[in-house]
């Protein structure tokens, strides 16, 4: 092999090397496949959801009021209408993923199918822009970006760049996509992150408002608190009712309270856990 082969050898190793670790070509998702995907960004794909895991808008009871709010701005984002990113904050269990994924089933009927619902993991939030790239491409559809129980933690920088991509930046915001978020943290950030960026910053009310700015950019804050039991019983009953289980009420209520008692708390979560343990006990599917 003459030296000439040797460097035409080597140099087609070295290409085929850059080739294997070169990223994949651009993805060009087909949105006529589902009604909803998942962004995942490494490497970067949007997979199709086939069936989603969600209730229907009329069983999410003791939250009307946000209810409405939600499903207002969503009407009008489909619609081409000015409208709000979105941060569902709250107690645990009351609903707000529901919430989000209910709203986007029933807008999505009188939107003709161009509404879809994108799912993006907290742990690829920093890809987000990449994402917003794809979704500028199609504006033939309309995007719910999606990212359920968004928070952050000490030492974490991500959520600057969720912040730049929601408001800041030279593009900004696609026309075509909202963010809605859900939370148990008004402000995303831990109270000891913010009290500890406060005690130890030259500026502290600075410091302070750079990690509030961040809820900032969602201009719709809904708060979902704890239901009383009388909105429990009325969750129960819309189960109930929905999947045709017939219970006497005085004997499903007293279940109901001892079932809430040994866990602490009332929710929409608890009030549904403790239908699939009674439609259990009678052999009865929840289909």
């Amino acid at each position: 092999m003459t030296g000439n082969d040797d460097l035409a050898e080597t140099l087609k190793r070295i290409a085929d090397a850059l080739e294997r670790i070169a990223p994949p070509a651009p993805q060009h998702p087909d949105f006529s496949a589902a009604d909803a995907f998942v962004w995942q960004a490494s490497p970067p794909r949007l997979t199709p959801v086939a069936k989603v895991n969600r209730v229907d808008v009329s069983l999410l009871k003791g939250i009307d009021q946000v209810r409405d709010i939600l499903m207002e701005n969503t009407h009008r984002f489909a619609d081409g209408l000015p409208a709000n990113n979105a941060l569902l904050w709250g107690a645990r269990g009351m609903g707000k993923s529901s919430m989000v994924k209910a709203s986007h089933a029933e807008v999505n009927k009188a939107a003709d199918g161009h509404l879809k619902l994108i799912e993006i993991h907290r742990e690829d939030i920093e890809g987000l822009p990449e994402l917003m790239a794809t979704l500028r491409e199609h504006p033939a559809h309309r995007f719910i970006v999606f990212c359920d129980d968004l928070s952050f933690d000490n030492n974490d920088t991500s959520y600057k760049s969720l912040k730049a991509a929601l408001e800041g930046g030279l593009e900004g915001r696609p026309a075509n996509m909202i963010f809605y978020a859900t939370s148990n943290r008004r402000h995303l950030l831990p109270r000891d992150m913010m009290e500890n960026e406060r005690s130890t910053a030259i500026n502290p009310s600075e410091a302070v408002q750079e990690k509030v700015s961040l809820s900032d950019r969602f201009g719709l804050w809904l708060g979902f608190h704890n239901c009383s039991q009388d909105e429990f019983f009325a969750m129960i009953e819309g189960y109930l009712g929905h999947f045709k289980l017939k219970v006497k009420q005085d004997e499903w209520r007293k279940q109901a309270i001892e079932w809430s008692t040994t866990r602490g708390s009332r929710s929409g979560r608890v009030a549904w856990q403790f239908v699939q343990d009674l439609a259990g006990r009678m052999g009865k599917r929840l289909d």
